[in-house]
């Protein structure tokens, strides 16, 4: 039994400990709430910057970059995805590094910066599908996907959600 409640102890030290490093993750920096890794609002690019700089990139590019723009959709289940609005009615789908943090599912219409990498890829019927599920779109919506997409995409270590 003692080491039963030594165990219990221990395991509840770890836990809130963990709490407490979130809680750092997520404390706010300027005018924004910081969630994933920490970066800086300097030296960001612009929307129409970033536009260009995906219309730039080919076949397997890749590109580090940090940017700025409105969140046009967030994943309505549990915000593990978010489009941002870039030029000319043009989206960049933003996934975040390894799963390992979620964006708040009322973020739309808000600024924010995000940190990574930026590629183009080829997105199948079945993941648009699952995306269009997850952003709410009814079913005659969803059934009208019958192709494969080049999409801009964008996977975040890092992001600014602005404060207001």
């Amino acid at each position: 039994m003692r080491v039963f409640n030594i165990l219990l102890a221990v395991f509840t030290l770890v836990f809130a400990c963990k709490d407490q490093e979130r809680e750092k993750a997520v404390s706010g920096n300027g005018d924004y709430i910081v969630i994933g890794k920490r970066l800086e609002p300097n030296d960001l690019l612009s929307s129409t910057e970033m536009t260009r700089k995906f219309q730039e990139l080919k076949g397997n590019d890749t590109l580090r970059a940090k940017f700025k723009a409105t969140v046009a959709d967030v994943c309505k289940v549990k915000g593990c995805w978010m489009k941002l609005a870039l030029e000319d009615g043009k989206e960049t789908m933003v996934r975040f590094k390894d799963y390992a943090f979620f964006m708040p599912k009322d973020i739309q219409g808000k600024e924010v910066a995000v940190n990574g990498y930026a590629f183009v890829e080829t997105m199948s019927v079945e993941d648009q599908k699952h995306y269009a599920k997850d952003a709410g779109m009814s079913k005659e919506e969803i059934e009208k996907i019958t192709e494969p997409k080049k999409i801009y995409s964008f996977e975040a270590d890092g992001v600014l959600v602005e404060k207001h």
